[in-house]
């Protein structure tokens, strides 16, 4: 992925475009052109423009993961014994399928992590035998999601 540029200026144009593709990657380029008044050209050369600036990364097929079984979204605070840790940590958590996020954060802990599991049994299976035997992790602290009440991008 490029390197965002910070100071990318976008226009009332490029927002509609931006908008039509969030709500759905697959629209047809021309449609958007019909829809917005300008040619399917004008379209591609924004979106290459978009994409130079690092405001876009591509496109993407969102999977539903409880159509393949996975229902159990929890977060996952990990508590390290020295911040020199931290990268170590990360290589082995990058190392674990069911690990979608990782992020160092302020406060009590050093990492915050997103997981996916089949179900609380595998998700025990996973602290126990998979995060908690890492190389400087002294504990953790686990939040279970019920249920996912937000799910957006920013607003353009």
């Amino acid at each position: 992925m490029k390197k965002p540029n910070k100071s990318v200026k976008i226009d009332g144009i490029d927002k509609k475009i931006l908008r039509f593709l969030m709500e759905d990657a697959r629209t047809p380029i021309l449609e958007i052109a019909r829809n917005i008044g300008i040619s399917g050209a004008a379209i591609h050369q924004r979106l290459r423009k978009l994409e130079d600036s690092g405001l876009l990364s591509g496109s993407k097929f969102v999977i539903n993961p409880k159509v393949l079984g996975y229902t159990t979204m929890a977060y996952i605070g990990i508590f390290l014994d020295k911040a020199m840790a931290n990268p170590q940590a990360v290589k082995q958590l990058e190392k674990i399928p069911e690990v979608l996020e990782c992020h160092y954060t302020t406060g009590n802990w050093s990492i915050l992590i997103k997981v996916l599991c089949m179900d609380n049994e595998h998700l025990m299976v996973l602290l126990n035998k998979k995060i908690q035997p890492i190389e400087g992790v002294s504990r953790t602290e686990t939040f279970i999601s019920l249920a996912q009440q937000i799910d957006r991008q920013i607003r353009i």
